[in-house]
């Protein structure tokens, strides 16, 4: 007999209760402590996290419907006398005041359980390995969401106005040819590449700088951290933090920046360049000292510099840890079709913002218990499917009020939550339409340095060394 045909059954049996297990497995009492409530709130804060993580989990499209779900595992879990209330508005009213303090909570508590559970996929190289990236999340098009999140026009009022008469008369020539104004959510993620799951990340409107957002979030990152990042994250002052911040970094550089070589800054060999802008120069800071590599993807060469010397990193491992920055990709992957979020569902900013920071929690949540128990048992997180997560989860919640059998568990779906064997075929040389065109990052301006900037980098040392013996 199939366990549906066995009727409800207390929580303490219940799926309902092996999420809630999971759940505080992931976040300890102590760590919502902080959070206080009204006496004559029908929710809690452990309650209300434990709440917005199903909401984040459950597959009804309609966050109302989301909510009524959710709603009925909390009312089965800690019984009819903690029923919270049944107004969507309500919950959502709740959850606007308080994410920001939730997201402050449940960050610090799934950092300390990765760090306490993932020991066996920390490190790679002997460094703590994180990518930064950034995509665009879609949204209503409602008023305010367009005020809020659609990009902020850099041109003069006067200028603005000549844009919008040409705007006009081009789409009176050709309607089919007018531009949208679309309000997107920008998200800025850094990703542990070891363990495949997310460490932090920054939100703004679609025009934000993902640059500015890595540099809010390099507070964020453990001692011994390295960098991978691509061609978008260049710039002296991004790197100068960087390494302000005793953070090691492997970087692609592309045709828009411009080395030197032989500067004589440092004892010079094989391989060593700097990155030394004018401004730099004429404002008296040292230049940044890297290590270029030159490696090939199979189609192009691919140019990455390195703080690091190639006794602390070699050019293999440098070149390893570059290529699996791709996870990152993949997280954008599954966080937008697998889990539904290209396209967010509130028409409010407020709202908007909401449902994105608990996605991302969500997805976070479900990662660290998955990883933690199959990476214990030997499973390289490679091989763990985000779709066979996400499934083991989310059917769970639909039959929340029923007794599984073992084999039924939460923890026996996870056990076999892994990427098959089988070998995809490559589908790269396909004709297919591809809305982006991307075009080749190219390779570095290099240029061997002038007399000049020879006699001001010596210029430089000197008083770098009278300070340092001051």
């Amino acid at each position: 007999m199939s366990h549906q045909d066995q009727g409800s059954v207390d929580a303490a049996d219940s799926h309902a209760n092996d999420l809630f297990k999971a759940f505080k497995c992931l976040v300890p009492a102590k760590c919502l402590k902080q959070i206080q409530f009204r006496e004559d709130c029908t929710w809690t804060p452990l309650r209300l996290a434990f709440a917005g993580l199903l909401w984040s989990w459950s597959d009804y499209r309609n966050l109302g419907d989301r909510f009524q779900h959710v709603r009925k595992i909390i009312k089965h879990q800690f019984g009819k006398q903690c029923e919270p209330a049944t107004s969507y508005q309500a919950f959502i009213k709740l959850l606007r005041k308080w994410t920001p303090k939730f997201v402050e909570c449940l960050t610090q508590a799934f950092r300390q359980k990765m760090i306490a559970t993932l020991s066996a996929a920390w490190e790679i190289a002997g460094y703590v390995v994180f990518a930064g990236d950034g995509s665009r999340f879609g949204l209503p098009r409602t008023r305010r969401n367009e005020e809020h999140y659609s990009p902020k026009s850099k041109l003069s009022r006067a200028a603005q106005k000549r844009r919008r008469a040409r705007r006009k008369k081009k789409q009176k020539a050709n309607p089919r040819e007018q531009q949208a104004n679309v309000p997107q959510i920008w998200v800025t993620v850094l990703w542990h590449v070891a363990s495949g799951l997310q460490w932090a990340w920054q939100t703004g409107p679609a025009d934000s700088s993902e640059r500015a957002h890595l540099q809010a979030m390099l507070s964020t990152l453990p001692a011994n951290a390295l960098l991978t990042l691509d061609a978008g994250f260049v710039g002296f002052g991004l790197w100068q933090q960087i390494f302000a911040a005793k953070l090691h970094m492997v970087v692609r550089v592309g045709g828009n920046v411009k080395l030197l070589r032989e500067l004589g800054y440092v004892r010079e060999h094989d391989g060593v360049v700097y990155l030394w802008p004018d401004k730099a120069a004429a404002a008296q800071q040292p230049p940044l000292v890297l290590r270029l590599i030159v490696a090939h993807d199979g189609r192009q060469p691919v140019y990455l510099v390195t703080d690091l010397n190639k006794t602390e990193l070699s050019n293999r491992q440098a070149i390893e840890i570059y290529g699996r920055r791709w996870g990152i990709e993949l997280f954008f992957r599954h966080c937008k079709q697998t889990f539904e979020r290209t396209k967010l569902r509130s028409h409010s900013p407020d709202n908007a913002l909401v449902e994105l920071e608990w996605s991302m929690l969500g997805m976070w949540a479900m990662g660290i218990h998955s990883h933690a128990r199959l990476i214990a048992d030997g499973v390289e997180p490679q091989k763990i499917s985000f779709v066979g997560v996400l499934r083991a989860f989310r059917e769970p919640m639909r039959e929340f009020h029923f007794r599984p059998p073992r084999c039924e568990r939460l923890a026996a779906r996870l056990d076999v939550a892994l990427i098959d064997d089988y070998i995809r075929r490559d589908k790269t040389s396909r004709d297919y339409p591809r809305k982006k065109q991307t075009t080749a990052a190219g390779p570095p301006i290099i240029l061997n340095a002038t007399a000049q900037q020879r006699r001001n980098a010596r210029q430089v040392k000197e008083q770098q060394q009278i300070r340092l013996s001051a």
